[in-house]
């Protein structure tokens, strides 16, 4: 060894420096080095981890605050949905209110006008008919001179109703479930019970209704279902007219 110029005694020194230093940079510098680059390793994989789980749960607020927004809306568009709908029908019922109301109105307008034309009608009956007498006396030149016969010739002008009998169905043949009786004015309710019977006789009615019309200036107008018999006074003023034309 010698001779090749190596000192074996330094040699060794210089091994054993070397493993010194080695044994000294590994215990004091690599193996902290490594734990510190561990540390720091460890705790960027965790700082990682916890940037996934941070997004993850932002990801997730947001699709909740998403979801909280879109039922919200939803509610409050069945909310109004709702509200119009129980807004109109508020209105409907309202307006069915009113139209009821108007019709009432207007149906108790027409049957107290009824009512009162009917009293009226019923007040100047009797004088209607004498005036009509009387004219009829200065006609012919004949003087009635029974009351009771006068009062007679009213009822029946009136009433359509002769000796018990009402006279425009002598020989008719009618068969309805119903009748409507029309006069000029209203009847007593000795006359309209003595025409019920003789229609429920002689038709089969199980109704028979009453009704006024002053058109028709006297006598009745009977209608059994859909056939109607002209016995009033205006109709025999028709039925002349058309002859004489």
């Amino acid at each position: 060894m010698e001779a090749l110029g190596i000192n074996l005694g330094y040699l060794f020194v210089q091994i054993f420096n070397f493993l010194i230093v080695f044994f000294v940079l590994r215990a004091w510098v690599f193996i902290p080095i490594m734990g510190l680059l561990e540390k720091r390793r460890t705790a960027i994989a965790q700082g990682l981890e916890d940037a996934r789980v941070a997004a993850e749960a932002r990801a997730n607020a947001e699709k909740e605050a998403r979801d909280v927004l879109a039922k919200a809306q939803s509610d409050a568009a069945q909310r109004v949905r709702d509200a119009t709908e129980r807004a109109d029908t508020a209105s409907r019922d309202v307006m069915a209110k009113a139209e009821q109301d108007a019709a009432k109105i207007r149906s108790d307008a027409v049957a107290e006008a009824e009512q009162e034309r009917d009293q009226l009608l019923s007040e100047v009956r009797n004088q209607v008919a004498l005036l009509a007498i009387s004219a009829t006396q200065k006609l012919v030149n004949t003087e009635l001179s029974d009351q009771t016969r006068q009062h007679e010739l009213i009822e029946e002008f009136f009433s359509g109703v002769e000796s018990g009998k009402v006279t425009v169905l002598e020989g008719k043949s009618l068969q309805g479930a119903s009748a409507e009786i029309t006069s000029a004015v209203p009847l007593t309710d000795d006359e309209k019970d003595t025409i019920r019977q003789e229609i429920l006789a002689k038709t089969g009615s199980q109704t028979v209704t009453f009704r006024v019309d002053p058109e028709i200036m006297g006598g009745l107008v009977i209608k059994v279902g859909d056939k109607v018999v002209d016995g009033s006074v205006a109709g025999q003023l028709e039925s002349l007219r058309q002859t004489v034309r």
